[in-house]
């Protein structure tokens, strides 16, 4: 999911449509907060781990 909001980043920024770069800032936070939950040991929507 952050590779992929990485991604989107990069496609909305080079071609100026501002909801790929919306979108991409949405997906590398939710990604990195799913990282940071899965990696202290909590259970993140159920599964031990967020991969």
């Amino acid at each position: 999911m952050i590779i992929l909001g990485l991604i989107l980043l990069v496609i909305g920024f080079v071609t100026g449509i501002s909801i790929l770069w919306t979108i991409g800032i949405i997906l590398a936070v939710v990604g990195a907060v799913l990282w940071i939950v899965g990696g202290m040991g909590h259970a993140v929507a159920g599964r031990r781990h967020y991969w």
